[in-house]
C-alpha cells in the first residue's frame, strides 16, 4: 500500500510538472512612463514692458526685445513663446491673426476647445484655446485690453507631437499659462 501510494505521489509531481512547464508566450501589458511635477509656485514677474504676469518659479523667462518673452521649461522641453503687439485701430485685424493662428493646427487636432476669459476689473479680455491631437502647440491664447495692448502666447514641445506622450507635461503647462492669463495686469 505504501509502495502504491508512493508511486502515486511520484506520477502527480511528474504529472503536475509537465503541465506547469508550458511555453506559452503571454504578451506583457504596455508600461507607460510616469511624470510627477513638483507642486507650481508662482512668483510675480515685473518688467519694463506694458504688461506684467505671474509665472511658475521653475520656468526660465528670457525677454526678446519689443515686450516678447520666451518661458522655458527645461526638464519638460517646452517653451511659451509671449507676443506683445500695441493696439492702433487694428483690434480686428490683431484678433483674426490669433485666431487664425490657433485654427490653421485643425488640420492634425482632434479638437479645438475655446475658454473665453474676462476679467472687466483689470480690463483684460481673451481666449484660451487647447488643441487636442497631435498639433504642433495644444496650448494658445489671447489677451487684451482692446484699446491699447494685445498679448498672445503658444505653447511648443521640442518632440514629434504626440498628445499620449506629452499628456502630462502639457497638463502641468496648461495650468501655469491659465495662471498667466488671470494674473497678467496692465501698467498704466
Amino acid at each position: 500500500m505504501l509502495k502504491k501510494n508512493s508511486t502515486l505521489i511520484l506520477l502527480l509531481t511528474v504529472a503536475i510538472t509537465f503541465v506547469s512547464c508550458k511555453n506559452d508566450t503571454i504578451p506583457k501589458p504596455s508600461s507607460y512612463l510616469r511624470l510627477d511635477y513638483p507642486i507650481a509656485e508662482y512668483t510675480h514677474y515685473e518688467n519694463d514692458c506694458h504688461y506684467t504676469f505671474d509665472i511658475n518659479s521653475n520656468a526660465i523667462v528670457t525677454e526678446k526685445g519689443d515686450c516678447n518673452f520666451e518661458i522655458t521649461y527645461p526638464k519638460m522641453k517646452a517653451t511659451i513663446y509671449l507676443s506683445y503687439k500695441p493696439v492702433n485701430n487694428n483690434i480686428k485685424l490683431l484678433l483674426q491673426d490669433a485666431q487664425k493662428l490657433t485654427y490653421e493646427h485643425v488640420i492634425k487636432a482632434d479638437d479645438i476647445l475655446e475658454q473665453p476669459y474676462i476679467n472687466l476689473e483689470k480690463r483684460v479680455f481673451g481666449m484660451f484655446y487647447q488643441v487636442d491631437g497631435n498639433a504642433a502647440t495644444n496650448n494658445q491664447f489671447y489677451v487684451t485690453d482692446s484699446t491699447k495692448n494685445f498679448v498672445t502666447g503658444s505653447v511648443y514641445f521640442y518632440a514629434k507631437p504626440n498628445f499620449d506622450s506629452i499628456m502630462p507635461a502639457a497638463s502641468y503647462i496648461k495650468n501655469d499659462v491659465q495662471n498667466l492669463m488671470e494674473s497678467l495686469k496692465w501698467k498704466k
